[in-house]
C-alpha cells in the first residue's frame, strides 16, 4: 500500500473502513453461514462457485464478497457495474486468462450492483464463467430474477440476505467505537446507552446507516471540559434526523400488539390512539403501515379485497408526503381496516398450503399441465376453460393430493356466498 492508498483508507467512512476481512468476524446473515452451512463448507474448502447475493442495503453483501476474494488462493477483480462497461470486463477475462494459463489460479470477479450490467456486459463474461476462468460473484439490492438476464442467473447460486439483527448492529457499532485501527477507538468518546440504541434503532437492520450515524454524531461533537465526546441521545437524534424512540423496548412491543389487535379486533379509536403513540415516541411510521399491509391480508383478506390495496396506497402515500401530513392516509387507512369485514381464509389457505407442499413436494404434475410446446408427443387432453365459458371441471392437483382442499371462504363480507369452483359439477 502507497502512501496515497493508506490517506484514501483513512478517508473513506466509518462504513467503509470497519469491514471485516475475516469469515469469523462477519455479522448476521446466520441463515446462510451457520456451522456447516453449504456457503460456509464453500468459502472454506475454496470451492465457491459462481453466486449472487441479493438482499437490502447494508447486510454484508458486498462485504462476504470481498472476505471471500480476500481468503481464497485465487485472484480477484473488482467492478462496479454502473462505472464499468464491456471493456472492463473483456480486460478482467484476459488477466484472469493469462492467471489460469500460467499459475493454475482461477479469479474472482466480484461486481457491485450487478443488476445494472446490461445484456452485452453479462453476456461477455459468460464463456469465462462456464470454462472456469472466472468466479463471478454479483452483489444487488434488486431481485435478481428480475433485473438480471437468464442466461447469468442459470449459471449463478441465488443466496438472499437479510437485514441484520439488533444485537448485530449492536455489536458492530460496539466494535467502531472501540478499534483503534480502522474505527473510533484513538478517540476519548462515550456513546451513551440511549444513544448507541437509538442508533441500533434507525438503522433497521442497515450496519451502513447505523455506522455513518455514529460517525457524524462523533465528528461534529465537541469534547466537553474534560476533553471527552460524549454522545448523548439528543445528539444521536440530531445526525439521524429521526426522533429517540422514547418508550422502552417492553412497552413498544406492548403498543405494537395492541395496536394490530385493535385492527384484528374492528377498533378505529384504539388503533388510531396507539398508532399516535407510537409515532409520538418516535417510532418510525413505515412500520405502522407494514403492519396494516400485513392485516389487510391476514385479518380482512378476501371478505374486503380493496383492504389491500387501500394499505399499500396509505404507505406510498406517506412514503410522498412524510409526517405531519403523511399521518392522514395512515390513519384513512386504519380506519377503513377495522370497518371492513373480517376474515382469516386467506392466511388459514397459505399455512394450509404450505404443509401440503412440504409434505408432497415430490407429488408428479398431471401431464396434460406440464410445459408441451418442446414435446414430440405432446399431452393435448388439456382443456382450455374459455372453450367452456371460462370454467371447466379439471383436476389441477397432483393424484396424492387430487381431494385437498385449502381454501375455505368465511361467510363474511365479499367472501359470502363464494363459489369453489373445484367441487362445481354442473
Amino acid at each position: 500500500m502507497d502512501l496515497f492508498d493508506a490517506t484514501r483508507k483513512s478517508m473513506a467512512p466509518l462504513s467503509e473502513r470497519m469491514r471485516c476481512t475475516r469469515l469469523e468476524d462477519f455479522l448476521g446473515q446466520e441463515h446462510l453461514l451457520s456451522p456447516g452451512s453449504l456457503l460456509t463448507r464453500a468459502i472454506k474448502a475454496d470451492r465457491l462457485g459462481s453466486c449472487i447475493f441479493y438482499g437490502p442495503p447494508g447486510t454484508g453483501k458486498t462485504t462476504l464478497a470481498n472476505v471471500i476474494a480476500s481468503t481464497t488462493n485465487c485472484g480477484y477483480a473488482s467492478l462496479n457495474a454502473v462505472s464499468s462497461g464491456v471493456a472492463d470486463a473483456k480486460k478482467v477475462i484476459e488477466d484472469a486468462k493469462n492467471l489460469l494459463a500460467l499459475h493454475g489460479k482461477k479469479t474472482y470477479l466480484l461486481l457491485d450492483e450487478c443488476h445494472r450490467w446490461s445484456k452485452a456486459q453479462s453476456d461477455c463474461v459468460l464463456p469465462a464463467i462456464e470454462k472456469g476462468e472466472i468466479v463471478f460473484i454479483g452483489s444487488t439490492t434488486e431481485n435478481p430474477f428480475v433485473s438480471m438476464t437468464r442466461a447469468i442467473l442459470s449459471r449463478c447460486r441465488v443466496f438472499e440476505f437479510k437485514p441484520l439483527s439488533p444485537e448485530n448492529i449492536r455489536i458492530g457499532l460496539l466494535r467502531a467505537i472501540s478499534d483503534k485501527e480502522k474505527g473510533l477507538g484513538n478517540y476519548n468518546l462515550e456513546v451513551l446507552p440511549e444513544a448507541l440504541e437509538h442508533f441500533v434503532y434507525i438503522s433497521n437492520g442497515d450496519m451502513r446507516t447505523a455506522l455513518n450515524a455514529l460517525e457524524l454524531a462523533v465528528l461534529t461533537t465537541d469534547p466537553d471540559k474534560n476533553g471527552k465526546i460524549v454522545i448523548t441521545a439528543q445528539i444521536a437524534e440530531q445526525s439521524s434526523q429521526n426522533r429517540v424512540l422514547s418508550v422502552d423496548e417492553t412497552t413498544y412491543y406492548d403498543i405494537l400488539s395492541a395496536f394490530c389487535k385493535s385492527l384484528r379486533g374492528s377498533d378505529a379509536d384504539a388503533a388510531l390512539y396507539y398508532a399516535m403513540r407510537l409515532i409520538n415516541a418516535g417510532c418510525d411510521p413505515l412500520l405502522i403501515a407494514r403492519r396494516m399491509i400485513a392485516h389487510a391480508a391476514e385479518d380482512v383478506g378476501l371478505a374486503d379485497p380493496n383492504a389491500l390495496p387501500i394499505a399499500v396506497s396509505a404507505m406510498l402515500a406517506y412514503e410522498r408526503m412524510g409526517l405531519p401530513e403523511g399521518r392522514l392516509p395512515l390513519c384513512e387507512a386504519i380506519i377503513y381496516i377495522c370497518q371492513a369485514e373480517k376474515s382469516n381464509s386467506v392466511v388459514k389457505a397459505l399455512y394450509a398450503a404450505d404443509e401440503a407442499s412440504k409434505r408432497a413436494e415430490d407429488a408428479g404434475i398431471p401431464d396434460y399441465l406440464r410445459e408441451n410446446s418442446y414435446k414430440q408427443s405432446p399431452d393435448k387432453s388439456y382443456k382450455y376453460p374459455h372453450e367452456y365459458g371460462g370454467w371447466v371441471e379439471q383436476q389441477y392437483l397432483p393424484d396424492s393430493l387430487k381431494n385437498e382442499r385449502f381454501y375455505f371462504p368465511s361467510d363474511n363480507g365479499a367472501e359470502k356466498g363464494a363459489v369453489i369452483r373445484k367441487l362445481r359439477k354442473d
